[in-house]
């Protein structure tokens, strides 16, 4: 056992007191394995943020077609030997993708203007490299080039992205400023550039794009330590009908100014005293001139200073969860820790300036912006847990953004799947709904609840989103006039019912009325003859023929079939036990998803249905509750059983260490939750379905202070169940924890054991919320 003990948040003071608990293997970031999830398709990132940063500065080894780019989401994959650049926006462990913007690559020698192909070495400026000459934690990168003999490191504040190069000796310091370099490419995203030099050691400029989110505006500024001795500046867009009047200037060297759709520049410094150049980047959503007052973030060049406040930041973040545990746990779990805090993430400019979904500029008065908020994923359990492990303010920071953004909304409904202040429309449901009303039941403040309950009434009653104007007036989405409508249903009514919730408490006894009715709709398309979710047409009748394996983009169901989408009613569970007959028929079902038989082809052609356990698919969200619905049924044990199962099969520390997308750290999110031993089935129940823990000890330092203790007795690869449970010295009949009784702190401790206790949690006064009766 690998036993570490952590600072708790803000307790730096405390490290600086004691130098041996401050060593570098004494803290949390330590713990963090960056390079987990680069491989397969976790698509995640090992460059250098801050929490919640605004700059995600990070190596892209490949940029494709959009159409091939799946693979690359996040610009980097491990199986890679070359780097093309490094940009300064990626998104971590998305399933589609944009971004990577601000791409700049060292070199010396000749000026290549292409990147060159992976299979080409010194086709263009991309270099390869090696792993054994890569390193990277929380808040650091460095990598040695070996094609372009330059030492790369990264480190960010926020808004700023820092690079510091190591040139061979003699070398001249060149670097390569491509603008037309984008994640999930295509001939015509570049909608215009700008390159604009402010003097020589100032570049500022502009992209806009047309990508998942249209019309995204980013604005940047490049500082360099040394002054440029030489540069070129150039547009390589071909074909141009009009190109106006010819300004001062002859040639690519004397442009102060280049336009256009595909700039990229060649800047040379001389040869550095000390070989080395450092480069600053500040992005802003805003301006030119946002992104120039964003550098004053940090000033200076200090490079091991911004990497020392990049690691203290990220220790202090993490030292939110103290854990001791095996080694590949601690491991695994502080990596999906980390994970757990990249997004939603700042995109707000330091004097509070911010472009919302109008494509307008806005001011934040009494919050921080952010976006990036992949709702249909992270509403599950990244949102619960944050509420857990981050301050009040950041929790109350994602619920105004989410409102402000309603507000400026052309639909006047929340965000779908938004980011740098944009919509996508990604995915279904209006899931900023559940995180708005989990962090008001979970008693947050700072936001007004009037407003937000507005927003979020606004969004469910939109009826030109998703089919809401049939599933309002029919109680289901028809599949004859809406596709994806039995998923469309299911989610609709678990986000009426939160919005029922949070009414309630409220005392808008007409609203929660509403809303608790709609919340019932899930059994609307459910049918009780097959024992299976299926999509209803607008007669009335279930679509025929119907087969529960069959799933396909635009099909009855999102991203899954039958088998992953009939256990989608989680505020309502005693309600699909009586639908499907009673505890008995729940858990025999339940093992029928697990215990099957899959043909590996029957999901082949879903590249989001992955991390297969029979029907069940840890790779994609659908499923992510349903191991712990034994619960429900009064049968603890399977649950504790069938986790054992999913994460010995799902997570380990490897590049591949992810099953599927980590999706904005909703993958992450569920192992950090499980590893502590529960789960919010129903975000804004207050509850969590107690699951069994894999930590020998874990230590919540919550956002009020207090902490709350979890041990594990006898915990081993043996003793998977759980033999008996005590909150707080006395034993715990219930099989799940009350919100309020982990932030009053105390311990919670689990006695463990090889054999099932098939006795705990049975009686259904032991069992987790359900709208209707058991």
């Amino acid at each position: 056992m690998n036993v570490i003990k952590l600072f708790p948040a803000g307790a730096l003071a405390l490290a600086l007191a004691f130098p041996a608990l401050a060593s570098a293997q004494a803290t949390p970031a330590a713990a963090v394995d960056v390079f987990i999830g680069t491989g397969g398709d976790g698509h995640t990132f090992p460059g250098a943020t801050r929490p919640f940063g605004m700059v995600q500065l990070s190596p892209d080894t490949q940029v494709r077609p959009f159409r091939q780019s799946y693979p690359w989401a996040s610009g980097y994959r491990y199986d890679d030997d070359s780097i093309l650049g490094f940009s300064h926006t990626h998104f971590s462990g998305s399933g589609h993708s944009d971004l990577g913007d601000v791409l700049l690559m060292p070199y010396s020698g000749e000026t290549k203007w292409e990147p060159g192909y992976p299979e080409r070495p010194f086709s263009g400026y991309r270099s390869r490299f090696s792993h054994k000459d890569e390193r990277a934690e929380p808040g650091y990168y460095s990598v040695k080039l070996s094609d372009n003999e330059v030492d790369v490191e990264l480190t960010a504040s926020e808004r700023v992205g820092l690079h510091r190069y190591r040139y061979a000796k003699g070398a001249q310091a060149k670097v390569m400023l491509d603008l037309r370099s984008s994640i999930y490419d295509y001939a015509a995203k570049n909608l215009w550039s700008r390159l604009r030099v402010r003097d020589n050691t100032l570049i500022t400029g502009m992209r806009e794009t047309r990508g998942w989110a249209p019309g995204r505006q980013l604005y940047f500024a490049i500082q360099f330590s040394h002054p440029l001795t030489a540069r070129s500046l150039r547009n390589f867009e071909r074909d141009i009908e009009y190109k106006g009047f010819a300004g001062p200037g002859s040639g690519p060297g004397d442009k102060v100014v280049v336009e256009g759709k595909a700039l990229a520049g060649s800047l040379e410094f001389g040869v550095p005293a000390d070989g080395q150049l450092q480069v600053k980047v500040a992005i802003s959503g805003v301006s030119e001139e946002g992104a120039v007052a964003n550098l004053a973030e940090m000033p200076g060049w200090d490079f091991d200073a911004e990497r020392s406040k990049a690691t203290a930041a990220w220790n202090e973040a993490l030292g939110a969860v103290a854990i001791e545990a095996e080694p590949e746990m601690r491991k695994m779990a502080y990596t999906a820790l980390y994970h757990s805090m990249l997004a939603p993430s700042l995109f707000m400019d330091r004097d509070g300036r911010y472009r919302g979904p109008d494509n307008e500029v806005h001011q934040a008065k009494g919050f921080r912006y952010h976006s990036t908020f992949s709702l249909w994923d992270t509403y599950r359990a990244l949102h619960p847990l944050l509420t857990l492990i981050q301050p009040e303010q950041r929790n109350v920071d994602f619920v105004r953004s989410l409102v402000e953004s309603q507000k400026a909304s052309p639909y006047g409904i929340l965000p779908v799947w938004q980011f740098h202040g944009q919509e996508t429309w990604c995915m279904i449901g209006y899931h900023a709904v559940p995180v708005i009303a989990d962090a008001y039941m979970k008693g947050l403040k700072g936001f007004d609840a009037e407003e937000a309950l507005k927003a979020m009434t606004s969004s469910a009653e939109y009826g030109p989103y998703g089919g809401l104007q049939h599933y309002m007036k029919l109680g289901y989405v028809p599949i004859d006039l809406e596709p994806e409508a039995a998923s469309k249903t299911v989610e609709y009514a678990f986000d009426d019912w939160t919005i029922a919730r949070m009414a309630e408490k409220m005392g808008k006894r007409d609203i929660a009325a509403k809303y608790f009715q709609r919340a019932q709709n899930y059994r609307n398309s459910f049918d009780v003859k097959t024992g299976f979710l299926r999509a209803k047409k607008s007669d009335g009748q279930f679509r025929e023929p119907f087969d529960p394996v069959l799933s396909n983009f635009g099909s009855d169901y999102t991203e899954g079939s039958a088998w992953q989408y009939s256990w989608y009613m989680p505020h309502d569970n005693a309600g699909l036990i009586k639908m499907l007959g009673g505890d008995t028929a729940l858990q025999n079902k339940i093992d029928m998803v697990f215990d099957a038989k899959v043909d590996e082809n029957v999901y082949a052609h879903m590249e989001d249905i992955s991390g297969l356990i029979g029907h069940y698919a840890h790779g994609n969200e659908p499923s992510h509750h349903v191991a712990y619905l034994y619960n429900y049924a009064g049968a603890p044990w399977k649950t504790q059983k069938r986790l054992t199962q999913v994460v010995a099969s799902q997570y380990n520390t490897t590049p591949a260490g992810l099953s599927g997308n980590d999706d904005l750290g909703q993958m992450s999110a569920w192992l950090a939750f499980t590893a502590l031993g529960f789960y919010p089935v129903a975000p804004g129940s207050n509850e969590y379905v107690i699951g069994r823990p894999f930590l020998d000890k874990a230590v919540m330092n919550l956002p009020n202070g207090k902490r709350f203790t979890i041990r594990a007795v006898g915990l081993s690869k043996e003793n998977i169940y759980v033999a008996g449970v005590t909150l707080n010295g006395k034993p715990l009949a219930q099989t799940f924890l009350r919100h309020e009784q982990i932030t009053a702190g105390g311990e919670l401790v689990f006695t463990m054991s090889s054999q099932p206790n098939t006795a705990w949690g049975k009686a259904t006064t032991a069992r987790p919320y359900t709208q209707t009766a058991y």
